[in-house]
């Protein structure tokens, strides 16, 4: 049986999105998916300052350490694994952060269109 890798927006093989912090769901660095994440964690971001401040008052702080979750904080620069649906609530509001998109699942499309994540690629 061959196992075929997990597809990114673009169509190629899921890239590693973070591994200093470890990022994703699983904590293994990817913006893989399965059904106990609810949350959908699949868009690869970079962070921002808005962003962290939009996510915190939204009641998701992401920069404080939460080390009981295996969590050590995010700053600005920092790639993370979002929710699908708290990017498109950032881009509603204008603080969308960057996105990597060879690191972004392609899940990602059930929620947000290619072009809103190609117009926030990151660099």
């Amino acid at each position: 049986m061959q196992v075929v890798p997990t597809q990114n927006v673009l169509g190629g093989p899921l890239q590693t999105c973070g591994r200093d912090p470890l990022t994703g769901f699983y904590r293994d660095g990817c913006c893989e998916t399965g059904p106990d994440d609810v949350g959908t964690h699949v868009v690869c971001a970079v962070m921002t300052a808005a962003f962290l401040a939009f996510t915190a008052s939204r009641g998701n702080d992401l920069s404080t350490p939460r080390p009981a979750f295996r969590f050590p904080g995010l700053a600005p620069g920092d790639r993370w694994c979002l929710c699908v649906s708290r990017w498109k609530e950032a881009l509603a509001a204008g603080v969308a952060p960057p996105v990597v998109l060879e690191a972004t699942h392609q899940k990602a499309l059930d929620v947000v269109s290619l072009d809103d994540l190609q117009a926030h690629a990151a660099a």
